[in-house]
């Protein structure tokens, strides 16, 4: 029998690492040839795994479209997850030509989906859903991730070169997306902590990418040290298994350091934690209950004073951590 499965799932960030644990769970039971068809930035996440294919194709134009569908056609896969749900991703699951179809909705473009789905819920649940519908088990809440042998040996390489080998160190993402500023817990409350984290004799890292640039100087020049774009998308999962902990706010690299399976601990305000938490970090969140949250709006009007975030106290948070036995 031709056993040739195909997963689609083309981002963001946070979206691929969250179903890692399916994906695992997919390879377990298809003993053939398993592919994962995903956006060029996120295939080297998967370059040091030992069994899985990758192929990527931009997400966005006509012509990547058409790639991606003649490249699917061709392969002739039997079975199809799409763990994506998209237009663009249903289009490339029902032209697949795969007789097994598994997806969420709208249910006629798939053979196997859930009886039900409430996006309102928390997206690992609802995948396990999708893979139950074709008879797999539920997958465990533990993302992981494979970066290439050569991200593992840069991150090596630059911890040699900072004097990091061998020393605690704990990773801080101050940032968001440029459209969500509203993510972003106060600039002057992440100085306050990261001064406590070297209190306690632990070296601080500012992680980001382009969007945080600016602000992770500021917060380097007076604590800590700036590590912005220092390492690719997989390479800082790699770095994340070698720190003590990481504190972050809702974003991509929260699930991406999550995956390292160090403690990731959160902030969250115009986003509701429950359906949006790293998994299996739940337990490790930051809230103060306000009227107007969760809003989902990506700059908080002037006159809430962004209290959702604001009003948590880096004190709470050194706290927490102490009490977790991260800090001496």
């Amino acid at each position: 029998m031709n056993d040739r499965t195909l997963i689609i799932k083309v981002g963001a960030l946070g979206d691929v690492v969250l179903c890692t644990p399916q994906i695992e769970r997919i390879l377990e039971n298809h003993a053939g040839e398993v592919w994962l068809l995903t956006s060029p930035p996120f295939a080297p996440l998967f370059a040091g795994h030992p069994r899985l294919r990758v192929i990527a194709f931009p997400r966005q134009g006509a012509r990547a479209m058409w790639a991606a569908l003649s490249w699917v056609r061709a392969q002739r896969f039997s079975t199809v997850y799409d763990l994506q749900g998209s237009d663009r991703t249903r289009a490339l699951t029902l032209l697949s030509g795969a007789g097994q179809r598994v997806g969420i909705a709208p249910r006629w473009i798939y053979t196997h989906s859930p009886a039900s789905d409430d996006i309102r819920e928390h997206v690992f649940p609802r995948l396990n859903r999708l893979i139950e519908s074709a008879g797999l088990p539920a997958a465990e809440p533990r993302p992981r991730l494979w970066p290439a042998p050569a991200e593992q040996q840069a991150v090596v390489r630059r911890l040699t070169a900072d004097g990091l080998t061998g020393r605690a160190f704990a990773l801080l993402h101050a940032g968001s997306s440029a459209r969500w500023p509203s993510k972003r817990w106060e600039a002057e409350h992440f100085v306050a902590l990261a001064r406590g984290i070297e209190a306690a004799g632990i070296t601080v890292l500012w992680i980001g990418g382009p969007d945080e640039a600016e602000l992770n100087r500021t917060l380097a020049a007076q604590v800590g040290r700036d590590m912005t774009g220092a390492f690719s998308i997989p390479g800082l999962s790699e770095l994340a298994r070698h720190a003590r902990f990481a504190v972050v706010n809702d974003s991509g690299p929260m699930h991406l350091l999550s995956a390292a399976g160090i403690p990731v601990y959160a902030f969250f305000g115009p986003t509701d934690w429950r359906r949006h938490h790293a998994i299996g970090q739940g337990e490790r969140v930051f809230v103060h209950p306000v009227e107007c949250s969760p809003c989902y709006l990506g700059e908080c009007p002037p006159a809430r004073r962004h209290a959702c975030l604001a009003e948590i106290a880096p004190e709470t948070v050194v706290e927490r951590l102490r009490t977790d036995r991260l800090l001496s």
